[in-house]
C-alpha cells in the first residue's frame, strides 16, 4: 500500500478552509485571476457573511494541462468569508451591474485577538476590505471545470 500523492487528488473539486494567514495565502494563490460579475458579490450583515461566486482559473492543473496538451480550465467556485463585521470598497462602482472584476490577491491584516481586515485586491486599483472578528474563509468549487474562454493561462508581466 502506498500513500496518496498530490496527483491522485488534483481532478477533485477543491473544498478548502482558512483559519490563519498561511491558510489564506493558499486560497489567495488558487483564486488569483478569478473573475466575477459585480452581481455575484453578496454581503449578508445579519449572517455576518460575505461571498463571491468566482470563475477561477485552475492553477492547480496548469502544469498538467500544458504537459498533456489540453486546454486550460476554469471552474466556478464559492469564496465565502464568515465572522464579517463590515464591508468597504474602493474603486468599485456598485451601480454598474455589467462590471466584471478580476481578483488579484486575498490578504489578511491582523488586529487584536484574532480580529483584523481581509483585503481583496482587484485589477484596476479596486479593493474590498472586510473587517472580521476572526479569520474564517472557505473556497469550494461548485461546478465541473470548463475550458478557459481565452484558451490561455493568465499572465502577469514582470
Amino acid at each position: 500500500m502506498t500513500d496518496a500523492s498530490f496527483h491522485d487528488g488534483r481532478e477533485a473539486p477543491l473544498n478548502l478552509g482558512a483559519e490563519d494567514a498561511d491558510d489564506l495565502q493558499v486560497i489567495s494563490t488558487l483564486t488569483q485571476d478569478a473573475v466575477f460579475p459585480i452581481t455575484e458579490m453578496t454581503w449578508r450583515p445579519s449572517e455576518r457573511r460575505f461571498g463571491l461566486l468566482l470563475n477561477r482559473f485552475r492553477w492547480e492543473d496548469k502544469d498538467a494541462a500544458s504537459q498533456r496538451d489540453r486546454p486550460f480550465e476554469r471552474v466556478q467556485a464559492l469564496l465565502v468569508f464568515d465572522s464579517v463585521l463590515s464591508v468597504a470598497s474602493q474603486g468599485v462602482d456598485r451601480s454598474d451591474k455589467d462590471m466584471v472584476m478580476s481578483l488579484l490577491s486575498v490578504d489578511f491584516e491582523p488586529g487584536e485577538e484574532g480580529a483584523g481586515h481581509i483585503v481583496l485586491t482587484l485589477a484596476g486599483d479596486g479593493a474590498i476590505r472586510l473587517t472580521v472578528e476572526a479569520l474564517d474563509v472557505t473556497l469550494k468549487d461548485v461546478t465541473r471545470p470548463y475550458q478557459a474562454p481565452s484558451g490561455q493561462a493568465p499572465h502577469h508581466p514582470e
